[in-house]
């Protein structure tokens, strides 16, 4: 399984993307996040592993711009620092 399967089987969670096969992972990521429930976040994590999820987040964060609200900024910005 991989991380375009969680959009693919609720596709709800990026319903304004033309092609979400083709988003990548921290597009995924994104989308799981805002969107998701804690059920979508911990299959994220099952795929790619909690430090692999954690750099992604980091990553994402580290970008001019970023698509999450901010309560989920907040919140997983201090889940992952206690996660890793």
């Amino acid at each position: 399984m991989s991380v375009n399967d969680i959009i693919k089987n609720k596709p709800y969670l990026a319903w304004y993307v033309k092609d979400p096969a083709r988003l990548s992972e921290e597009s995924v990521l994104e989308h799981v996040l805002n969107y998701g429930n804690w059920d979508d976040v911990q299959q994220f994590i099952k795929i790619k592993s909690k430090g692999k999820t954690s750099e992604l987040f980091k990553k994402t964060l580290s970008n001019k711009r970023t698509n999450y609200t901010p309560a989920v900024q907040s919140y997983f910005s201090r889940y992952f620092s206690h996660q890793t």
